[in-house]
């Protein structure tokens, strides 16, 4: 007999069954972290190698890590960024912090996370900015105007590459009795010695694996598309209720909708008058699984609150994956027994429509 699911027993079954729906939920749940959306701004290896074979060639293997060879090497491919940032070992922000607080630029965090993906996204978006302000020059220069001043973006470059030569030069300071220096690095330790060394390719295996280690691999992507690991359960209800032909309003990130103190992620059909609305999120974490846990059982007294206020009642729906869901059981319970077992997962979502209300509003079979 196959295995029941808590969105197919009644009320009184479920209670009943409760840990057996508990089980069943839990042995649905796929650990999602080993599987990530590449995202727009993915960076495939062969990319990164060439970005990084270009900067090799410009600084002459590294003996000449000057600003001019770094300067070109950008020109040449934008993506010589990201790989600049993964000799220091820094995230984007961080690096951004350390310009800030040692040259006294003004680019904030956000500005390097933007200035780090479109670096990745096109690798001739420096140079392109570079011939615009060239361009502005020349005009200027022509016409007799003052000439126009360094664009922002550049100006920020500027320091970004500044600071990451000074520090990769320098390498990592002598070691402190408790601590350890973010350089001290196989390829950074000794300044320019480490990262020649590195360059020539004479590196152990046992390093990398030791550097991996430290630094997890794939944890910078995995932050950059952390947004679209959420979004991964919502297209997939998404292209659910469009097989279906069922109308649905799917909301924006943090959008606000009257009557709705928190908005779900989809009303159906609309706002106005929903009969079901669904909570789509995925996560790998019991500490973040708890709080989104928070937010559909606050969706669930929400539509306590309208019953009360003698409006028709609608279902609330939690479709969820991620082993970090698997990490607290007594959230679980809750969660079927505020949502009548309306709590779908990947294994699951093909029988969303069959056994909710959606159902009443499918317009289209097969």
């Amino acid at each position: 007999m196959a295995t029941r699911r808590p969105f197919e027993l009644s009320p009184e079954d479920l209670q009943q069954h409760l840990e057996e729906m508990v089980d069943a939920v839990f042995s649905d749940l796929v650990s999602e972290f080993l599987l990530m959306p590449m995202g727009k701004g993915f960076q495939q290896y062969a990319d990164f190698r060439d970005a990084y074979e270009i900067l090799k060639r410009t600084s002459n293997s590294f003996n000449n890590f000057s600003e001019a060879a770094v300067n070109s090497a950008l020109e040449e491919n934008s993506r010589v960024l990201g790989v600049i940032r993964s000799i220091l070992g820094m995230t984007a922000p961080e690096w951004a912090e350390l310009a800030r607080s040692e040259l006294n630029s003004d680019i904030t965090q956000g500005a390097a996370r933007t200035l780090d993906r479109l670096c990745r996204e096109d690798p001739d978006y420096i140079r392109n900015a570079l011939l615009r302000y060239q361009d502005r020059v020349m005009n200027a220069q022509k016409s007799g105007r003052p000439l126009p001043t360094r664009p922002k973006t550049l100006a920020r470059l500027d320091s970004l590459v500044t600071c990451a030569i000074n520090h990769i030069v320098k390498g990592a300071p002598e070691d402190q009795e408790g601590f350890i220096h973010r350089l001290a690095k196989f390829d950074t330790r000794r300044g320019l010695e480490s990262l020649k060394y590195a360059a020539a390719e004479n590196v152990p295996y046992a390093v990398l694996l030791y550097e991996r280690y430290l630094g997890r691999p794939f944890a910078g992507h995995r932050d950059a598309v952390s947004e679209l690991v959420g979004e991964v359960m919502e297209n997939a209800v998404e292209e659910r209720l469009r097989q279906a032909g069922v109308s649905y309003r799917k909301t924006g990130r943090a959008e606000r909708i009257p009557g709705f103190g928190q908005a779900p992620d989809f009303c159906i059909p609309d706002e106005i008058s929903p009969i079901a609305v669904i909570e789509a999120k995925i996560t790998s974490d019991d500490g973040t699984a708890r709080d989104k846990v928070a937010r559909i059982k606050e969706l669930e007294t929400q539509r306590n609150d309208y019953v009360a206020a003698g409006r028709s009642s609608y279902e609330v729906i939690a479709c969820i994956d991620g082993r970090g869901f698997r990490q607290r059981r007594e959230d679980m319970r809750q969660l079927l027994l505020r949502l009548n077992g309306k709590v779908f997962t990947a294994a699951t979502l093909d029988r969303l429509i069959s056994h909710t209300r959606i159902s009443e509003l499918v317009t289209r079979h097969g």
